[in-house]
């Protein structure tokens, strides 16, 4: 595992409080983990069976991008994020692994750019649960930054947290997530409160930073600014996996759409 670039950030993400309770109380009860990593599986099989290079964005402990290095055993993975405490939880999962690129990198404005693209062109780029904290304008301008980034026939993949499409379905998915919020804690403790980790839950610190758009919309994004074969190949409420590819020949610089 190697170690490049400077990263910036005044985010709650840069607390280890924040990033342990992530990592540790909400990560891992997440609806359909195994099932997303299974589709982000499905798509590489099929579209990048030999990818070489491979980005990690807001990678967190890195586990999308370790998935994705298991499954190319000879590829490269470069894994960025702004979040000091992420960066030393990937640093920790990824111990031992030759290929392994850590990079501290803050991709609110495109400066991340620096750090990443001394690795490019990346055969795939995923995200997982992170770029949701940008506001729409900016969600756009980094699709583009993704792009740009991307080699000829290169994937990009997001794993994200969505708008729903009513308050209706905001409250869907809210009781949702606590039935497994709740079933995740009590594993570990029989005498996990529903109504604790519901106050947890609606008044976590992090809550605030969440800038959600309806996934219909960013793919339209994404389409606009030049991706291919753009679809949503998953959904569960306000959980997405969505995604599109560079086909070889359109090398079109990605036009900016402007913010919605």
């Amino acid at each position: 595992m190697n170690e490049v670039g400077t990263g910036s950030g005044s985010s709650k993400w840069q607390t280890k409080e924040l990033a342990r309770t992530f990592l540790e109380g909400v990560r891992g009860a997440i609806p359909g983990a195994d099932l997303q990593l299974a589709v982000i599986g499905n798509i590489t099989r099929d579209w990048s069976p030999t990818a070489g290079s491979i980005l990690d964005l807001g990678c967190g402990n890195g586990i999308l991008g370790r998935y994705l290095m298991d499954l190319l055993p000879s590829a490269r993975g470069v894994f960025a994020d702004f979040s000091e405490p992420m960066l030393a939880a990937a640093r920790e999962n990824l111990a031992g692994r030759q290929q392994a690129f850590v990079v501290a990198a803050d991709f609110a404005t495109s400066r991340w750019l620096d750090a990443v693209s001394p690795f490019a062109p990346y055969d795939i780029i995923v995200s997982g649960f992170a770029i949701h904290h940008q506001p729409d304008g900016r969600k756009q301008e980094l699709y583009a930054e993704i792009f740009s980034l991307l080699a000829p026939g290169g994937v990009f993949l997001n794993l994200e947290h969505v708008a729903s499409a009513s308050v209706a379905g905001q409250r869907l998915f809210d009781a949702f997530f606590l039935d497994h919020l709740l079933a995740f804690h009590t594993a570990a403790d029989p005498a996990a409160d529903r109504q604790a980790i519901a106050d947890a839950y609606y008044n976590r610190p992090d809550k605030e930073e969440n800038i959600l758009a309806p996934v219909a919309v960013q793919c339209r994004w994404l389409e606009e600014i030049g991706f291919d074969d753009v679809d949503c190949f998953f959904k569960v409420f306000e959980l997405a996996l969505f995604g599109g590819r560079r086909r070889p020949g359109n090398e079109a610089a990605a036009a900016m759409p402007p913010p919605a």
